[in-house]
């Protein structure tokens, strides 16, 4: 799931120019994840992985590190 979020959020969303040292735990919005990426990034999610991501639970915590994306798009998945 990571490799996929990785590649989409550093392809399309954002620049990192060492992606490889960004952490699972580094902060995607200090990094330039901006809202109009964030709506770009859960299409993405709910297509790629088959989800549905509810429109009130989209807040920061959630959206903030691959890691807390993870645990979100987990808690969705049946």
């Amino acid at each position: 799931m990571k490799p996929q979020l990785r590649e989409f959020i550093f392809e399309e969303l954002i620049f990192v120019a060492e992606a490889d040292s960004f952490s699972d735990d580094d902060n995607l919005l200090e990094a330039g994840l901006d809202s109009m990426g964030i709506m770009r990034l859960i299409m993405f999610i709910e297509e790629e992985f088959k989800v549905s991501l509810p429109d009130d639970e989209i807040d920061p915590d959630n959206v903030e590190s691959f890691n807390a994306l993870e645990k979100w798009i987990t808690q969705h998945k049946s």
